[in-house]
């Protein structure tokens, strides 16, 4: 693997996981979450053309081109409405970790479809992340399930799959900055057109200073810089693996919640994130994984550490 897509995945993931940290001051000052939804993608997009213009980068793009990307714009549009509506039907934390089985969606996507072989440290990968994510999630026990928001959760998870697969084996060749750009555009078009047929989607502007920034780090941190990230990893390491490393955003979210909002470091937690980081060394070191090499890398940083301390 291409050391550029590794770094560029697991940054993706962080940069995503540091949603907490503009929606919830948002949702404390009684932004709803479909304005939230809405502001993050517009300023994103405004951002992206803001620099395109800057450094006089041509916006023509062919059919085809537009057509491909229309696809895309929709499927992260879809994504992110069915996600949203989940929360009406169950808990955030349960939505999350529902969510999560979209690598798995995706692995399978790209063994059948493209007949990409699925390695034993694959599978071994996704099966580390689902457990540790499962573990990450504080829910209360015998809490029953809403058919209708495991159903909206499924299809967000499938139709960002699809998106994360589309860019992997796309043809198009142009910067992806201004790939990104189109894609929010045609997002952030489709949020307003179903702001228009659904009665529950009604935008609010942001209240206070405060609120709009909160809205422009959504907008830059978790949008514009995590799908940009995204991007350059999945063309560089694959679909599959760019998605395993995903597993990083929710871990990011339990860091911040942890760090920033006071939350307890739990065993359960640091189980969690110990399953975490094995699936993601396991897929980044892929075939060259090895105990010895695990031991290695572990024995240096102490050093080092200790080193540090003295």
């Amino acid at each position: 693997m291409k050391h550029k897509g590794i770094i560029c995945g697991i940054l993706a993931a962080v940069c995503y996981g540091t949603n907490p940290l503009g929606a919830l001051p948002l949702y404390a000052e009684g932004v709803n979450t479909s304005s939230v939804l809405f502001f993050r993608f517009s300023i994103a997009t405004v951002i992206l053309g803001v620099v395109l213009i800057a450094n006089r980068k041509s916006f023509a793009v062919t059919r085809a081109e537009l057509t491909t990307m229309a696809s895309l714009g929709a499927l992260m549009a879809a994504s992110s409405i069915t996600y949203y509506q989940s929360f009406h039907y169950m808990d955030a934390g349960i939505a999350s970790t529902i969510l999560f089985v979209y690598p798995v969606m995706v692995a399978v996507i790209m063994a059948t479809f493209f007949r990409e072989k699925v390695t034993a440290t694959t599978v071994t990968s996704i099966l580390l992340a689902l457990v540790g994510i499962r573990l990450l999630y504080k829910g209360n026990a015998g809490i029953s399930l809403s058919t209708m928001g495991i159903l909206l959760v499924m299809i967000s998870s499938l139709t960002y799959a699809v998106y994360i697969v589309i860019v992997n084996q796309s043809s198009i060749r142009m910067s992806t900055l201004k790939l990104t750009f189109y894609i929010l555009l045609i997002c952030m078009s489709c949020l307003m057109a179903y702001s228009f047929t659904s009665p529950e989607l009604h935008l609010m502007l942001p209240p206070s200073p405060r609120a709009w920034f909160f809205v422009c780090w959504l907008g830059l941190v978790p949008t514009v810089l995590s799908l940009l990230l995204m991007t350059i990893a999945v063309h560089e390491v694959g679909a599959t693996p760019t998605a395993i490393m995903g597993a990083l955003e929710p871990l990011t979210a339990v860091a911040i919640g942890v760090i920033v909002f006071d939350e307890s470091l739990t065993f359960r937690l640091t189980v969690g994130i110990i399953l975490i980081l094995s699936a993601v060394l396991l897929i980044v070191m892929g075939k060259s994984f090895h105990l010895r090499t695990i031991k290695h890398t572990i024995t240096t940083i102490v050093r080092k550490t200790w080193r540090w301390k003295s």
